[in-house]
């Protein structure tokens, strides 16, 4: 990666221009510089990242739903506006098929954009595209976690701790599982009922069901996968849902399958979601006050260093760019 410049660009019809204010990282951006998305990437140069805000300082003809001056966050996927995931909505995300948001200037359609809940800072309101989304999805929209349900988030990343607000903020219990028991500490002081440490408890799966009254959770958000989808089963309740978000402990499926099929549990892919999901979304943020979790700000020509911190594992939240 290296910075690059570019003529600034101007909004056509339809379009509305951007000043970026900050973006922020998630792990996907580790596998793009090394083309782990194949074919389906844009063909380089490729601007990165798919978090971002910006506030408007051109309008083009033809748009009424902004005006100059508006803070709004363009979508991880530029074509799926609602409804049902197809194969068109999912073919155009930010920083991969598409130029991202590292830049200090975006044209996007006006069908791209969303506002952002009017109390959050630019650091804040950068962390919702993709993680808040994706957390999103899976608690509200396909989970439908309801007050009373038990949830267990997977680790302290940009995702687990959106689910972990989310799901709080629906009253239902939370369980959090770190390798670090100081993580865990601040996940409590987030909301988080119970936590365990898969390190010292490895057969996690079966704590957490005891923790869940003996019958298991409702709703796992797993972002494991292959080293983490058998305590998952374990912990699940019978006819309970695992959104599988993430494949952080390796791709491939090596899972005792008996236990879906035999205590019919749900297991749901997540990648993301609409513009739908972010406009609910950040209605829910703003009538709550909820503000997201940011572990650190970098500055814009420190992209490498904020990558390097991504991959170390040691952040607590999103980390983020002030452009």
């Amino acid at each position: 990666m290296r910075i690059g410049e570019r003529p600034e660009p101007t909004a056509g019809p339809g379009e509305v221009r951007l000043k970026m204010l900050a973006s922020a990282l998630n792990y996907r951006d580790l596998l793009v510089p090394r083309r782990g998305y194949g074919s389906r990437m844009k063909t380089l140069p490729l601007i990165v990242l798919s978090d971002g805000v910006g506030r408007i300082d051109q309008v083009g003809r033809g748009v009424d739903a902004y005006r100059i001056g508006d803070r709004v966050c363009p979508l991880f996927f530029s074509s799926w506006p609602a409804g049902d995931p197809s194969a068109d909505h999912l073919s155009h995300s930010l920083g991969c098929e598409i130029d991202g948001t590292m830049a200090e200037y975006m044209v996007v359609p006006a069908s791209m954009l969303a506002s952002v809940p009017a109390h959050l800072e630019d650091a804040e309101a950068a962390t919702l595209p993709t993680a808040a989304v994706t957390a999103w999805r899976a608690i509200v929209t396909e989970g439908r976690v309801k007050p009373g349900d038990t949830v267990l988030v997977q680790g302290t990343g940009g995702v687990a701790l959106f689910a972990l607000q989310f799901a709080k903020m629906l009253g239902a219990t939370v369980i959090c599982t770190s390798s670090s028991d100081e993580k865990l500490k601040r996940a409590r002081a987030l909301g988080a009922d119970d936590t365990i440490n898969y390190l010292s408890t490895p057969e996690w799966g079966r704590v957490a069901r005891d923790m869940a009254g003996g019958v298991g959770v409702d709703h796992v958000v797993e972002v494991g996968g292959q080293g983490t989808l058998p305590q998952s089963l374990r912990a699940v309740r019978p006819g309970g849902t695992i959104s599988m978000i993430g494949v952080l402990a390796g791709s491939v499926m090596d899972a005792p399958l008996g236990l879906v099929v035999t205590r019919h549990v749900r297991l749901q892919g997540i990648t993301v979601g609409s513009g739908e999901d972010f406009v609910a979304m950040a209605r829910a943020i703003a009538r709550s006050g909820m503000r997201p979790v940011v572990d650190r700000v970098f500055e814009f020509a420190q992209l490498p260093e904020a990558m390097h911190h991504l991959a170390s594992g040691r952040h607590f939240g999103k980390i983020c760019i002030r452009h």
